[in-house]
């Protein structure tokens, strides 16, 4: 029986498929598979790196790292952590999730610092990226899979482009909000003294927003360890491989066992990546305050800004 909606039914699936399955993989997946290219240099040698690595060495330098970054109750959080993990048996995955997690960092900064920086000198520029990176963070994470195992096939690159791409609207949002944030006296002042747009991004702009981009640094940290996870889906290895292995034999205890992991790692990953852009005399806390705020977002230790 024929209906007015039918008329007004839009094939929406439909053309996506033609897009997708019937042109841009045909033609654009050689270019598509180039791409993976620097990304598998960067994570097989920072994977081969840190399973090289002793445990003991390792532990001693993120302790190290997070004492001089984050403080003392941080450092010995670390240590306790790092040494459950390996006690858990859940090393090997621990490293592997954490070059994954790295190497997404690393391509976000990449990409993404340059495109805040843009976007903070143009506003025609910022108006169109704004809603590129609303469908960015607003897409499910599980969506951006399907594309990607079609155009990259499967596995832990494809994983990591996967976690680029869904990690990266943060730090973009944050570079360009910094850079707009400065003072407008001071950027007259750098102008008035012949700086160059080159030299008052350096020695001003930069500098004074490097808070604000710290910040988005640590919320792309936060993304990207999320997103390893769900990218076990399609063969990525790590914590988030023993979490979906443990699920799909119904494994309690090995989902669990993942699944702390995941949140130690994201715990140390945090409060170093927070205390980067925080000033020296906020990370000296004692070992009790530490504790008491890993699970409290730190809001105990931040002084209230006027």
């Amino acid at each position: 029986m024929f209906s007015p909606s039918d008329i007004l039914t839009i094939p929406l699936a439909d053309w996506v498929n033609t897009l997708v399955r019937d042109w841009l993989v045909p033609n654009f997946r050689p270019f598509f598979r180039s791409l993976q290219w620097p990304i598998t240099q960067v994570l097989n040698a920072l994977d081969g790196f840190l399973n090289a690595v002793p445990m003991l060495l390792f532990t001693a330098v993120l302790a190290f790292v997070a004492w001089r970054t984050a403080g003392r109750g941080v450092a010995i959080f670390t240590v306790i952590a790092l040494a459950f993990i390996d006690m858990i048996g859940l090393w090997p995955e621990t490293m592997t999730t954490l070059s994954m997690v790295v190497t997404a960092v690393l391509f976000c900064t990449v990409i993404g610092v340059p495109i805040g920086i843009l976007a903070a000198g143009s506003d025609r520029f910022q108006a169109v990226l704004r809603p590129v990176l609303d469908i960015m963070q607003t897409i499910p994470s599980f969506v951006y899979l399907v594309p990607i195992v079609m155009l990259f096939g499967v596995g832990m690159v494809p994983g990591i482009i996967a976690t680029i791409i869904f990690a990266l609207p943060p730090i973009v949002r944050l570079t360009n909000l910094g850079i707009r944030n400065v003072r407008e006296d001071l950027v007259e002042a750098a102008q008035s003294f012949g700086s160059t747009r080159w030299q008052m991004l350096r020695d001003v702009q930069f500098p004074l927003a490097l808070r604000t981009i710290m910040a988005g640094l640590n919320q792309t940290l936060m993304l990207a360890l999320s997103m390893v996870v769900i990218t076990a889906l399609i063969g990525a290895g790590g914590l988030g491989l023993t979490v979906f292995t443990g699920l799909g034999r119904l494994d309690v205890g090995g989902a669990t066992a993942g699944g702390i992991g995941i949140v130690l790692l994201a715990i140390i990953l945090d409060r170093i990546t927070q205390s980067l852009g925080e000033p020296q005399r906020m990370k000296k806390t004692s070992l009790r305050a530490t504790f008491a705020n890993l699970f409290s977002g730190g809001r105990a230790t931040r002084p209230t800004e006027a």
